[in-house]
């Protein structure tokens, strides 16, 4: 009664049509549904359903769960519908997701606060077990509600924001492609393509801070003669102001491997533009296009 794509009753046909859609839908990248289960002793069972549909032109994806009564007050739904947003914002190309809930079903809008999303106002959806339009609460989340935003560095001055340091390198190989790292599911801003590299520590200087990061995440070695130093970004996030050298290297040993559970791209220097990027990374694309 409270799903709004659902006829009421459900029959065989109806499940036989519908997993046969979600198949399509799979294949086209229009839409990821997936089962929910559990074993109860050896036996696999269905405890419910979560998906996800794709408005590629808005770059909008659009929630929907269920879960069986038996299953309830579990955190079954929460933990579906959780991960499947994670791995939405860090590996499909939306900048949100959002979610309707029926008035008289508050356990599911509890669902969606647990997991991030915003409440943003009431309307009215239509419901295909209820035969007409309900009240329904809206709600969405962007990346940062989900991952939230980078953590500052050192402490600021009074009315300040704190600065962050972080240091990166724009990889060139023999054919001029750049090297791009598409941040994993679980880290801040996942989903968005950077340039490798990240944040100095204490003391430490941008080169130094290259070399160890490069290793750590790519298993590259990398030496100080061969980093040049190229440009900077200076972005101011809502809680801290970024600070961010971009080093150009021709040569390093080795072959860049994903050893954080990154996304590695060689990308050539005018589809730079298409790959989608932090705020502060972004106005450094024109430069290292003009310049490669």
């Amino acid at each position: 009664r409270t799903l709004a794509v659902v006829p009421f009753p459900y029959s065989r046909e109806d499940a036989d049509a519908w997993i046969a859609s979600a198949r399509r839908d799979l294949d086209e990248g229009t839409a990821y549904h997936l089962a929910i289960t559990g074993h109860e002793g050896e036996k696999e069972t269905l405890v419910g359903a979560v998906g996800l549909r794709l408005d590629r032109p808005d770059r909008i994806g659009r929630l929907g769960y269920w879960v069986g009564r038996r299953f309830w007050g579990h955190g079954v739904a929460s933990e579906a519908a959780g991960r499947l947003v994670r791995w939405g914002f860090a590996n499909l190309a939306i900048d949100r997701i959002e979610a309707q809930v029926a008035t008289d079903n508050p356990a599911s809008a509890a669902v969606l606060r647990r997991i991030g999303f915003r409440q943003t106002g009431e309307g009215m959806g239509h419901s295909v077990a209820r035969g007409g339009n309900h009240p329904v609460w809206l709600f969405e989340a962007t990346r940062d509600d989900i991952f939230g935003t980078p953590e500052a560095g050192e402490p600021a001055a009074e009315g300040a924001l704190p600065l962050l340091l972080v240091a990166a390198c724009a990889l060139i190989d023999t054919d001029g492609r750049v090297l791009l790292a598409r941040r994993p599911e679980g880290k801040k801003m996942a989903g968005l393509w950077e340039f490798p590299g990240g944040k100095l520590n204490p003391g430490e200087t941008p080169e130094a801070a290259l070399i160890r990061e490069l290793k750590e995440e790519l298993g590259i070695d990398v030496s100080a003669a061969c980093l040049a130093p190229f440009a900077f970004a200076s972005h101011a996030y809502e809680r801290f102001h970024l600070l961010m050298p971009l080093y150009l290297c021709r040569r390093w040993k080795g072959a860049p491997k994903p050893r954080e559970g990154q996304t590695l791209a060689w990308v050539r220097p005018q589809k730079l533009g298409e790959y989608e990027m932090p705020p502060a990374d972004k106005p450094l694309i024109p430069l290292l296009r003009d310049f490669l």
